[in-house]
């Protein structure tokens, strides 16, 4: 039986209703849900921050390295790669892991009737890891090279590779299967999810410069202290200042948990355009009228 107040994924929406159910999913459940994405992505982005954080303290290191004589040895080069390499590694796991567990949370919310099972969940991210990231890799290739071809093909691309994680969870098909399954999906209604696609993009931008403004608003008062001064570098010591950067963390922070609300969008689209082509949630109402 389903709760109350439980979202039925299920149905053909328009563009208002995916994006008002999108929110209001995150408004019912976004105790559970951030918790979730945070208990199993979390230990990449605490790897990602630090990486990042020791790359911008390098670089204002550096910066008053030079403005004081000292020379940038080899060996500061070769730890700023090191620690690019490593964030960018750990961007990449935490991206994943937050797709996964964005959508094995929703999975588990369908299969369970709006309880979610953590377990179940984790589960299922640490089994399909290597498979989602594969996906992201080859989905990257893909639209990359669409994008070298005319950049139009590489929009195009992107959009419809957009459906693949969805269809990986909830269907549980093989990568090749999901990129081609994504074509059969979205064929005649390519322009409506691109449509809904951007709308949101948008939204979550605006939103995403809410947790950017603490930071801004700092780094514009350390510019105004800083003009005048003598010393042209002064004002890139924003780089190694503690305060600054706990700010731009927390603004990365942010705008990553964001994006969850793209991916939740996506499910709503792949559930809509799955039951404009097989009225996959019909079928299962009916099934149950059946079973009373």
């Amino acid at each position: 039986m389903e709760t109350v107040n439980q979202i039925n994924f299920k149905k053909h929406r328009d563009l208002g209703a995916i994006i008002t159910d999108a929110f209001q999913f995150i408004r019912q459940n976004w105790k559970g849900y951030f918790g979730t994405i945070i208990k199993i992505s979390g230990p990449a982005l605490v790897v990602l921050i630090i990486a990042l954080g020791y790359y911008m303290m390098s670089i204002g290191g550096m910066v008053e390295g030079v403005s004081t004589g000292n020379d940038f040895s080899a060996t500061d080069g070769l730890e700023m790669i090191l620690a690019v390499a490593v964030a960018i590694f750990a961007g990449i796991v935490f991206y994943v892991l937050l797709q996964m567990s964005s959508l094995y949370y929703i999975k588990s919310y369908i299969q369970n009737n709006g309880v979610v099972n953590i377990d179940e969940i984790k589960q299922n991210v640490y089994q399909n890891f290597w498979k989602f990231f594969g996906f992201g890799v080859l989905m990257m290739l893909i639209v990359m090279i669409g994008a070298m071809l005319c950049f139009l093909p590489g929009i195009y691309l992107g959009v419809v590779l957009s459906l693949g994680t969805s269809i990986l969870v909830f269907e549980g098909k093989s990568v090749g299967d999901a990129i081609s399954h994504s074509f059969t999906l979205i064929k005649d209604h390519w322009w409506e999810t691109f449509g809904v696609m951007i709308v949101v993009g948008i939204l979550v931008g605006i939103l995403g410069m809410v947790f950017s403004v603490p930071s801004m608003i700092y780094q514009m008062g350390s510019v105004m202290t800083n003009i005048g001064q003598d010393d042209p570098t002064a004002m890139l010591g924003l780089f190694s200042d503690p305060i600054y950067l706990g700010l731009m963390v927390l603004s990365y922070i942010g705008q990553f948990l964001l994006s969850s609300i793209t991916l939740i969008t996506t499910v709503f689209i792949y559930f809509d355009l799955n039951e404009q082509k097989n009225l996959t949630g019909t079928i299962e109402q009916i099934d149950s009228l059946g079973t009373l």
